[in-house]
């Protein structure tokens, strides 16, 4: 039975209790029919008064506190709770029992997230409720409005009012911090230099602004002007002969990543720390989206392009209609030759060795970052993978987001 159904029962209900009690006042007549009529007359005054009960023109404000706040403002790390907080205020002097109270927010893929509970109003009508959201998934969330609803004693008549509060937040994609990577260090001298941290780039004589001071810089590098200005130690800053350029490409075709969204969730999560490591070394690092619209954030450093590829990152999802191969032939122009390239994809087989040949061709230094199947013990005895390393590219098999920084300095079998 729906909400109209019941308010026709609920009305016809009452009507019928109002023409019987009216019915026995009129042929009994007598005190008690007198009593009994004058009763009800006035429980229904206080029904139909309840339409004025001031909560239609509820108002309310909400707060919200991050729990394992990311790095950004209004942001959380995925598997974060959020406390959210509401005060509620309700105009008028109608006596209201108890108040229900119903808050939520949005998925930008439009999974709602709602919350339900009550609170008696003070002798002012005001009143708040409090409550903690479960561990949220990675996405971008905007709050909706919140809904008041209020009763009369007896619960048969509901009086509803709601109000607005733009509010928004983000949780990003989880990440874990790189040590060292190997295959970095390892730029510095071989193959792989246009992929070595920015410190190790040389630099020219053409200054590029003030830093703070390191400890071990040499005199002739302080900026004397600036740290007498300042009343703290700073040194130049030069400008460098050439960035290193890293490019991410992720996978977003699902049937690679199986049944499984978690695995999907794991390799978001490992771009994530890579563009995280990258561009905390100022190193140039670039993302390449691969799936029903292909994005495309070509390699630089700094903190704006940190916000885009996270941005990116925080509401991606597994949409592209091709496997990676097909996916790459067709953002050909999108990789330019030189770089080095992180391949994070969970496809297997003759397309992943189609890929990296491509890739090589391209002149470009492939690297696989392989995100596994947890569930599969022998997924490290595979044919194809052989052939890969025989070819001198570099594989990394990565099933725990925990498992990437020891993967990577080659304690994990991958």
């Amino acid at each position: 039975m729906n909400e109209k159904k019941k308010q026709r029962f609920r009305k016809s209900f009452i009507a019928a209790v109002y023409v019987s009690s009216l019915f026995y006042f009129l042929f009994q007549g007598g005190k008690t029919s007198l009593m009994l009529f004058i009763i009800l007359n006035l429980l229904l005054l206080y029904l139909l008064l309840g339409r004025y009960s001031g909560i239609a023109k509820v108002k309310g404000s909400r707060m919200h506190v991050l729990q394992g706040s990311g790095s950004q403002p209004d942001t959380l790390t995925a598997g974060s709770s959020l406390d959210v907080n509401v005060e509620v205020r309700i105009p008028g002097y109608y006596p209201l029992p108890y108040v229900i109270v119903r808050d939520g927010f949005v998925r930008h893929d439009g999974r709602v997230f709602q919350f339900e509970t009550s609170f008696v109003p003070n002798w002012k009508r005001t009143g708040s409720i409090s409550y903690r959201t479960p561990p949220l998934p990675r996405g971008e969330y905007r709050f909706a409005e919140t809904e008041c609803l209020a009763y009369d004693v007896f619960g048969l008549f509901e009086h509803s009012g709601s109000f607005a509060t733009e509010s928004a937040f983000s949780v990003l994609p989880q990440t874990v911090p790189l040590r060292q990577w190997s295959g970095f260090q390892r730029g510095i001298r071989g193959p792989y230099s246009h992929a070595a941290a920015s410190r190790s780039a040389k630099e020219t004589t053409q200054i590029n602004g003030v830093r703070e001071y390191h400890y071990g810089d040499r005199l002739s590098r302080v900026h004397w002007n600036a740290t007498a200005k300042t009343g703290e130690w700073k040194s130049k800053a030069f400008e460098r002969e050439s960035l290193p350029r890293t490019l991410l490409i992720l996978d977003r075709h699902a049937d690679s990543y199986g049944d499984s969204q978690d695995r999907f969730e794991l390799a978001v999560s490992v771009t994530a720390s890579f563009i995280e490591h990258g561009l905390k070394d100022d190193t140039a690092m670039g993302l390449l989206s691969a799936g029903s619209k292909v994005t495309m954030l070509p390699p630089r450093s700094g903190v704006e392009q940190r916000s885009l590829a996270m941005k990116h990152l925080t509401s991606v999802s597994p949409d592209a209609p091709y496997r990676i191969y097909d996916s790459l032939t067709r953002s050909e122009y999108m990789i330019e030759p030189g770089c080095f390239v992180l391949l994070v994809t969970a496809d297997i087989g003759s397309g992943m060795i189609r890929s990296m040949e491509w890739l090589s061709r391209k002149g470009v230094t492939p690297c696989l970052i392989h995100i596994g199947d947890p569930d599969d013990k022998l997924s490290g005895n595979i044919a194809w993978k052989g052939l890969i390393r025989s070819r001198g590219w570099q594989l990394y098999e990565v099933k725990h987001l925990q498992d990437l920084p020891s993967a990577l300095e080659g304690s994990v079998t991958a």
